[in-house]
């Protein structure tokens, strides 16, 4: 009866106060806390072992969707995740011939590695042709796949890039009556609050000057290779590039969208009211519904109600601070009144902002990139004190709830990789220290769990990240496919620890303690072991586990005034030895130890 007023309570204050209620019933009523599991989708499935640097298609292979078998996504649901977000799926500009299909060639000059990047999106109303074994009826393959996902009990997670799209965006699969990016653009005039990009009035497009280890293609020829692309006038680049011949620095392959800012940075729309902060998102779309609005926006909500109408359970914002937090508010206020339960994840770095983009632009959850994943990176690597973390993580304890945790993304460089710690297993303490600390939702990228180092010099950019640039394959990845079982079989007996150690530790979020209970810092407790070893409680009224966590390449020895209840939780977590006392616990913490007890 307690557990059904306490939700009575908390919709009833939805109506007046927003989102933020909500998410408390949400948290108290869910299996477990959002899990999510990133797959780079056309190198996920792809069996090829070549890795011929620059390599072709028909070389260094593609993954497909129908990679995602049914046991494949078993296997991932098993694991304790909650929501696959599938990256590049979109259809973005790439060096290989769809004419056949309708599609229009993309230049070579223009393209990153040989593939493409993800985020220079061609057409925001289809997906990338290199992932259909028909690429004819390469939608049609995505939604079998969204099924195959919802089956699996998986939500689904695509990527909208909103800030920029591929220099040369022309979609040949939007629904009849809509109106492309562009299409009806004044390209006299640098900016109008009605042209969806920026222009250069009277100069034409430039190609960078490349350096000589990053040719277009890696050197091989073309017929569209030929130092030129045709852009008259020039268009301002993704990252806000005025120049209309930018630096190979910048995002040179994309174009920015204009969401009515300003040449000066002044907005060209209505100012939203802080208390909007706490307003529900019917209130939100109230406010805007009477205002003149930048022709870009509308279309950007149609493009997000397209793919929700497939069946995709949510987003992942690219660069979303880039982005007015007033656009935010008006996407997302139409998105959740549409879908309620849809997940939206905000790729925002300017800790100024997150307060504003969680409460005026309706974000769910926000990268904790600047504070939480960056200190955790140098305690990693024995550049900081082990004491220096929790109080990072009070920065946003009033927002932690809403910000994501991770070590490792496609941005990021593998843990398993020389530059970052060099050793799969030294992960571990940061991994449990990630996942346990808050409500916030983890994020895992396909092949951390198996230690893949991201050591593939696949032509474009540099090791230590997994490729997003080129057609390559994942070595360890692949051990664990297993030539489409998904059965781990080719892994080594460490990597199968490993692997069995993230499944011990990720399915901990179905307990209420990690669900929705509170934080205690025990820090102070820990005396002389403080600056190796992070240690902390997370509890509700009738569950209370301690977490612990060795960050040292030696033991730790120490007691605390706990009675443990309930052994170690974590397999693989290192020989660890607990001695229960009268009044006290001793805990000997193996090197890159962890254990997660529950006490008295």
């Amino acid at each position: 009866m307690k557990k059904k007023m306490y939700a009575l309570f908390a919709l009833l204050m939805v109506s007046h106060h927003g989102s933020a209620q909500s998410k408390l019933v949400e948290e108290k009523n869910a299996e477990q806390k959002p899990v999510v599991y990133q797959v780079f989708t056309r190198l996920f499935g792809n069996t090829n072992t070549t890795n011929k640097p620059w390599g072709s298609k028909a070389e260094n292979g593609v993954g497909k969707f129908d990679d995602f078998t049914p046991k494949a996504l078993n296997e991932i649901k098993g694991m304790g995740v909650s929501h696959i977000w599938y990256t590049g799926v979109l259809h973005h500009a790439m060096a290989e011939d769809y004419t056949k299909f309708g599609i229009s060639l993309d230049d070579p000059d223009v393209i990153k590695g040989r593939a493409g990047s993800p985020y220079a999106i061609k057409d925001y109303y289809s997906v990338n042709p290199d992932l259909a074994n028909n690429p004819a009826k390469r939608i049609e393959e995505f939604e079998a796949l969204i099924a195959r996902s919802h089956a699996a009990g998986l939500k689904v997670i695509i990527d909208i890039v909103p800030n920029h799209v591929a220099r040369r965006y022309q979609s040949i699969a939007k629904p009849k009556g809509v109106i492309g990016l562009g299409e009806k653009d004044n390209t006299s005039v640098t900016y109008s609050k009605f042209n969806d990009f920026y222009y250069i009035p009277g100069k034409a497009f430039s190609l960078p000057k490349f350096p000589d280890e990053y040719p277009p293609l890696g050197g091989d020829a073309h017929p569209l290779v030929d130092g030129k692309f045709d852009e008259n006038p020039a268009k301002w680049t993704g990252n806000g590039s005025r120049e209309a011949q930018p630096d190979f620095n910048d995002w040179f392959e994309t174009v920015k969208v204009n969401y009515g800012v300003k040449p000066d940075g002044s907005h060209d729309f209505a100012k939203l009211p802080n208390e909007y902060a706490s307003k529900n998102y019917h209130d939100v779309v109230r406010f805007w519904q009477d205002k003149e609005l930048p022709s870009s926006w509308q279309k950007m909500r149609d493009i997000a109600f397209y793919w929700l109408d497939k069946g995709v359970d949510g987003f992942r914002y690219d660069m979303a601070e880039m982005v007015p937090v007033e656009f935010w508010s008006y996407l997302n206020a139409h998105i959740k009144i549409k879908n309620p339960e849809a997940t939206l994840i905000a790729e925002v770095y300017n800790p100024i902002l997150y307060r504003d983009y969680i409460h005026l632009g309706k974000m769910d959850y926000l990268y904790d990139k600047v504070g939480f994943y960056d200190t955790l990176k140098w305690i990693m690597q024995g550049k900081q004190s082990a004491s220096t973390l929790i109080p990072v993580h009070n920065e946003v304890k009033d927002i932690a709830p809403h910000m994501l945790n991770f070590l490792e993304n496609h941005d990021e460089q593998r843990i398993a990789s020389p530059d970052f710690v060099g050793d799969m297993n030294k992960g571990k303490p940061a991994m449990v220290v990630s996942h346990l600390i808050s409500t916030s939702p983890t994020l895992i990228y396909f092949g951390q769990e198996v230690g893949e180092p991201g050591a593939e010099n696949a032509g474009f950019a540099s090791p230590t990240r997994t490729s997003i640039f080129d057609y390559v394959g994942v070595p360890e990845h692949q051990k664990w496919m297993n030539h489409g079982k998904f059965d781990g079989a080719l892994l080594s007996k460490t990597q199968k620890e490993l692997r069995s150690f993230y499944v011990s530790l990720l399915t901990l979020a179905k307990r209420d303690a990690i669900k929705w209970g509170e934080l205690t810092n025990i820090s102070n407790q820990l005396g002389a072991v403080k600056d190796k070893v992070i240690g902390f409680k997370r509890h509700t009224s009738n569950q209370t586990l301690l977490v612990l966590a060795n960050f040292a390449d030696k033991p730790q020895t120490f007691s605390l005034p706990y009675l443990v209840k309930q052994q170690n939780l974590l397999k693989f977590a290192g020989k660890n030895q607990i001695q229960i006392n009268n009044k006290n616990t001793q805990f000997t913490l193996a090197p890159q130890g962890a254990v997660v007890v529950a006490v008295e």
